[in-house]
């Protein structure tokens, strides 16, 4: 008798995306699915998790059904939430998205998306983070599938300890994609600042803006495959050690000896 996979579905853009949607219908062809997201768009939060607040879960239906269960916290408190507390056993997969936006490069480490898996492999789960790179998408077939065909390649195959799949889709027409590229993250960085500006009541605020600027252009980099039109799949993990560094670090010599 073929298992029924049991499926954990988070997001960063809050659980009326319809990214999030679009993925959790993906993964009903493939087992149960349980969804447990942000009530309100957490975008670029991060690792960040709840502490000082009360977290409340709350039934969330579509045209009548439950759909999922929307949490005030942040992605990584959904999955550390719905884990230890909310499910009578551990889900064979977490899946997280689909994303409005890109997250490749540097936007790894600021990406709810992100962190959302990298819970999921903290807590000894196969995770996956599926990102399509516009901020307005309307059409999330593609990226749906795609979500299906390497969720259902994780559940088969496995993941190492501690190591997740960033999947990063190019907004663009199926018959444009090129393939799927297996890549390592690419180098980047932000060129932004605050813009100040002054509201109704004569009171200064800032608002971040920038743009972000690519530095390197090696091909099998996460930022150029999905600008050539490939589907990249970067291994990722949250060991953020320097091993380069680390022995000439030892010849420093702090102890003073």
């Amino acid at each position: 008798m073929k298992k029924k996979f049991k499926i954990l579905v988070s997001n960063d853009d809050g659980i009326s995306s319809k990214g999030l949607l679009a993925l959790r219908n993906a993964m009903l062809e493939l087992g149960d699915v349980f969804v447990y997201a942000p009530n309100e768009q957490q975008s670029a939060v991060g690792h960040a998790i709840t502490v000082q607040t009360p977290l409340r879960v709350i039934p969330h239906f579509v045209n009548g059904e439950l759909f999922g269960y929307a949490i005030n916290g942040t992605p990584a408190d959904c999955i550390k939430l719905a884990i230890t507390s909310l499910l009578d056993t551990k889900p064979d997969l977490i899946v997280s998205g689909i994303n409005h936006g890109a997250n490749a490069a540097i936007n790894v480490i600021y990406s709810g998306t992100v962190s959302a898996a990298t819970e999921g492999t903290i807590l000894e789960i196969p995770s996956i983070a599926f990102s399509l790179t516009s901020f307005d998408p309307e059409d999330f077939s593609y990226a749906a599938k795609v979500a299906k065909q390497i969720a259902e390649t994780v559940l088969t195959n496995g993941l190492p300890p501690g190591v997740l799949l960033n999947v990063n889709i190019p907004a663009i027409p199926e018959n444009q994609i090129k393939g799927i590229a297996i890549t390592r993250q690419g180098r980047s960085k932000w060129n932004d600042y605050y813009e100040r500006r002054v509201d109704p009541n004569k009171k200064e605020y800032y608002w971040l803006t920038g743009t972000m600027k690519r530095l390197d252009d090696e091909i099998n980099s996460d930022l150029v495959a999905i600008q050539n039109n490939y589907v990249s799949i970067t291994p990722i993990h949250y060991d953020l050690t320097d091993y380069n560094f680390l022995a000439e670090l030892k010849n420093w010599n702090l102890n003073g000896k």
